[in-house]
């Protein structure tokens, strides 16, 4: 025999590779393959290393996401270990065996390979024939055994081992030799399965196999429930009986078995569970992306959700009311039974049906005292019986069929038993689960067959509710398909999918009702526009007329008083400023349209007491000065003018008579619309409504960009009248007068000039002369007790100083400290820009004067001991104080404080009745170095006598809406005896 080198062998095992193999398998030991499993993995470790990133558990969870995935996609294939024979492992110790059979069945996770892999292993350790085993199944309170595997061999395949939900055994806890021991958690030895009463011989007499012996063991899981019960059946070798040795060695394998089971189990309920996330999430997308049908929603819900559910049907039923409230069903019922009584008596058509008391509520014919959308569940319960209860549609999806969902008619509905069970639920207001309807006997006696033909044995029914914890429908389960009764996972499933079918029905209500909405709102738009719309004789007549110089209305003073002017003539007074503007001629505006806007601007401003057309008027009369006497026009370009006159038109319209913060405190639709500048707001979309408006597009002749620009620079200007934007914009507008800005030549610069001549044209009815600012105060302090008494008496709360009746006394020291706060700022730095601009601040500054001093007479007679002579003396100096500075204070209002009350404190002013026998306006021309001419002299033209003339009803309504009627003038107030006490108007 020739020497038998390393080469020769290695050459002999690389010609005959399966020799190796098969030299292993039969002779290698333990530690032999051990080692040499180690080298290959060490091996194939270090080929793969490089191509992997360098993070080991990265690496691990890899290859853990790779096995999760790969079961995700039913792509992973059953692993099947090599068959070991006891041949093969003879010549290993029992503890070697023993390990060897647990590493086998470490890294299981598949279920059903585990516990075959288990059942061969024990037959191995044990040398019995075959086994069986069970896992437990059911509730807690109703617990069975289900065979896994049964009867498998050494040599059994899998396939031919395994029980499926068509051929699986039930054992129930306590019955045979399985269910005792599941029950009891002992091991049973029988050694002559004949002689033992829970032996069940017809297996053996269907199979033709005689069983001799028995050793059945309980599976434990680390709690110490039991998971399962094995069982093997007659040991090969000796007298067929299993001794103590294979009690033993059955049992530690068990044990480990335990673990291997409940791991593989938690795995599979994760690969379940991730499944069922994931059709849950398509649900969800499913919902979003149908919203406009409730019907295709709920189809589209119930065929994606098919394979979650695993029934043979499911249905979904929806009540009467989902889509109407108590109101629309009480005509609606009403109009059907009208029709139906041949005198048409209405109380008789109501009795008749029982729509005095439809809902088992309020015995009354309104029907806002039924039942409201938002009952409870609990007052369905109470108000409704099984006849009451009314579906409107039902859908039905059958396994079967899978993409042909059924619509019952309401004739089959009225047969159905299902239909029968949902009416209950509705009633309960809970969750119903049958496991067999016919021994269940609530709903008659079997057999239980729906009209359709459908044979019913197991029911899962659910509400679904709405965000109300209304029940608007149910969603039922029938026959799983396992023919198993439904169980809690079941209840889980089905609550998830009721939930998704609630959000489905709630998103189709909404995106209804914001359709009806969103028509609705069309609708009361285009209405609205009608309205808004100036008629078409005021506008012809506005068209035709002629219109009077500026010169003539004094549109280029700073003391220009409106209150000479009718309605007719603001309108003519604003066509005017837009000619000399150039305005229409530039932008080539059609005469019909500029006139139309204009009335229908003046139309859209309500008659409050002061915040209404006049308002504005003046506002943009003050814009006009400004520009021209002020010389301000060379820093703007001509759609810049345009837009700022067109916003001093606009920056109030739909006013309420109310301040923001009044808006906020009630909550209106307008505060819950906008969150800041809350009127402004409104006033610059009311702005873009007219505009909008047949007829009243005045930038129709812009381009797109200029038509962009000039929207931008309207709303920039109408937001800037709110006066915390202002006190933000003030810092930075101040530095840069101070730093001597001249030109204005950047859109930020322009943009905060703009900003601040719309604060001092809001607010200048505070630098006027003195009778036309307390003429106009009068209106505004008017506006502002309005407000005061429904905070007052509406809403219990105390209004603030400048709004309340009962503290006018305190008001000439608010006047004075709105005017420091707000006022003599933004005139001093116009007037430091341009002496063209001195009036404004002159006005401003003389009118404090008087303020003060008024403010001092107040306290100069509160301090006095002498007793005030009788009220309506004609020594009497009784004063109005209207005010709307938000302090009691002659401190200057800090910002904040004015701020929360925003731009609505526009024009601050304290007002008194005119000196009775003489003007006071004389006080007031100093800034103009001239005396004004009288009322009277300043009417311009000869046109119709207007009411706001000094002897119009408007004046007389001034004197007359007062307590009294005296001189208010600071040179008349003097004496004590002149000032017995203040009023205000009624």
């Amino acid at each position: 025999m020739c020497d038998l080198g390393e080469d020769v062998v290695s050459t002999y095992l690389q010609n005959n590779p399966d020799f190796l193999t098969r030299w292993l398998s039969e002779h290698g030991t333990a530690e032999q393959l051990q080692a040499v499993a180690g080298k290959l993995t060490e091996e194939s470790s270090e080929n793969v290393r490089p191509s992997l990133p360098n993070f080991t558990q990265v690496a691990k969870n890899s290859i853990t996401g790779s096995i999760f995935k790969q079961y995700l996609e039913g792509s992973r294939a059953r692993k099947t270990s090599i068959k070991k024979d006891r041949n093969s492992l003879q010549h290993m110790s029992e503890e070697d065996i023993f390990m060897e059979l647990i590493r086998d069945i470490s890294s299981e996770l598949d279920v059903n390979v585990l516990c075959h892999k288990i059942l061969q292993n024990v037959n191995i350790l044990t040398n019995s024939d075959r086994g069986s085993l069970f896992l437990v199944r059911g509730s807690r309170d109703n617990r069975y055994l289900v065979s896994k595997l049964f009867d498998v061999t050494n040599t059994s395949t899998l396939e031919e081992s395994i029980h499926t939900s068509d051929n699986e055994i039930k054992v129930p806890f306590g019955k045979g030799i399985a269910g005792h021991v599941a029950q009891s958690k002992d091991t049973v030895n029988i050694a002559n399965a004949y002689e033992d009463p829970r032996f069940n011989q017809e297996v053996d007499k269907r199979t033709g196999y005689t069983t001799h012996s028995i050793l059945c063991l309980p599976i434990i899981n680390y709690e110490g429930e039991v998971i399962g019960v094995a069982q093997i059946i007659n040991k090969i070798d000796g007298n067929h009986e299993f001794t103590r040795q294979d009690e033993e060695l059955f049992r530690k394998y068990l044990t480990f078995c335990g673990i291997g089971i409940t791991n593989a189990q938690l795995f599979e309920m994760s690969v379940t569970e991730f499944q069922r996330n994931q059709l849950l999430l398509h649900l969800a997308r499913g919902i979003f992306a149908e919203q406009t049908n409730l019907e295709k929603l709920v189809k589209k819900i119930m065929v994606e959700a098919q394979d979650l559910l695993k029934c043979e049907r499911c249905s979904v039923f929806l009540l009467e009311d989902t889509f109407e409230n108590d109101i629309h069903k009480f005509t609606k019922r009403f109009v059907a039974r009208l029709g139906q009584c041949s005198n048409k008596n209405l109380v008789m058509a109501m009795q008749d049906i029982n729509l005095l008391n439809p809902l088992g509520g309020t015995n009354t014919m309104d029907p806002s005292n039924m039942s409201t959308p938002s009952s409870t569940s609990g007052e369905h319960k109470e108000a409704r019986n099984l006849q009451e209860v009314s579906f409107s549609m039902a859908f039905y999806l059958n396994a079967k069929d899978r993409e042909n969902v059924l619509e019952p008619s309401q004739k089959d509905l009225a047969k159905s038993k299902t239909a029968e069970i949902a009416k209950f639920v509705v009633m309960q207001g809970t969750a119903v689960n049958i496991p067999d309807l016919e021994i269940d006997g609530r709903f008659g006696k079997g057999p239980c067959v729906d009209p359709d033909g459908f044979h019913i044995r197991s029911v899962l029914c659910m509400p679904v509710f709405n965000s109300d914890k209304k029940i608007i429908g149910v969603t039922q389960l029938m026959n799983k398909l396992n023919s198993s009764p439904f169980d809690d996972n079941d209840e889980h499933i089905i609550e998830a999918f009721s939930i998704f079918t609630g959000l489905g029905i709630h998103n189709c209500q909404m995106y209804e009702n914001a359709c009806r909405l969103m028509a609705k709102q069309t609708v009361a738009l285009e209405v609205l526009s009608y309205h808004a719309t100036a008629q078409k004789e005021e506008t012809e007549k506005l068209v035709e007329c002629e219109i009077p110089s500026a010169d003539d209305y004094r549109l280029y003073s700073f003391d220009f008083d409106d209150m000479v002017l009718s309605d007719d003539d603001t309108l003519r007074a604003v066509i005017r400023m837009f000619t000399d503007a150039n305005i229409i001629n530039s932008f080539k505006v059609p005469y019909d349209v500029i006139c139309r806007w204009t009335a229908s601007v003046k139309k859209n401003y309500r008659p409050v007491t002061y915040h209404n057309w006049r308002h504005a008027f003046n506002v943009c009369q003050t814009m006009f000065t400004m520009l021209f006497t002020g010389q301000l026009r060379p820093l703007f370009g001509d759609l810049e003018i345009y837009a700022l006159m067109v916003a001093c038109l606009c920056h109030d319209l739909d006013h309420r008579g109310t301040n923001n913060a009044f808006q906020v405190k009630v909550a209106s639709p307008l505060a819950m619309l906008y969150s800041t500048s809350v009127l402004e707001h409104h006033h610059f979309d009311h702005c873009i409504m007219i505009l909008n408006s047949e007829g009243n597009n005045i930038f129709q002749s812009l381009s797109p960009g200029d038509y962009r620009n000039a929207i931008k620079m309207l709303e920039h200007a109408i937001l800037s009248t709110d006066l915390a934007i202002y006190f933000k914009k003030r810092g930075d507008f101040k530095s840069m007068i101070e730093d001597g800005e001249q030109t204005f030549d950047t859109k930020y610069k322009k943009d905060l000039l703009k900003a601040m001549m719309m604060t001092a044209c809001d607010v200048a009815a505070i630098a006027k002369p003195w009778e036309i600012q307390q003429n106009v105060a009068q209106l505004v302090a008017g506006e502002f007790f309005e407000q005061g008494d429904i905070e007052k008496l509406k809403l219990g709360e105390q209004p603030i100083p400048m709004m309340d009746r009962d503290k006018k006394d305190e008001l000439p020291k608010m006047q004075v400290g709105f005017i420091d706060a707000i006022c003599m700022p933004v005139y001093k730095l116009f007037a430091s820009m341009t002496d063209k601009l001195d009036p404004l601040y002159n006005g401003c500054q003389s009118n404090r004067t008087n303020w003060q001093q008024l403010a001092d007479n107040i306290d100069t007679e509160k301090s006095s001991d002498t007793p005030k002579p009788e009220t309506g003396s004609k020594t009497d100096s009784n004063k109005e104080i209207l005010s709307s500075s938000p302090q009691p204070s002659p401190q200057p209002l800090s910002n904040d404080h004015v701020a929360s009350k925003s731009r609505d404190t526009d024009s601050v002013t304290l007002a008194s009745q005119k000196q009775n026998g003489a003007s006071s306006h004389t006080a007031q021309s100093a800034h103009n170095g001239s005396q004004s001419p009288p009322a009277s002299s300043r009417s311009v033209h000869k046109a119709p006598q207007s009411k706001y003339q000094p002897t119009s009803p408007a004046r007389k309504a001034i004197k007359q809406d007062s307590v009294c009627d005296s001189d208010f003038s600071p040179k008349h107030s003097k004496s004590k005896k002149q000032r017995s006490g203040f009023c205000v108007m009624s």
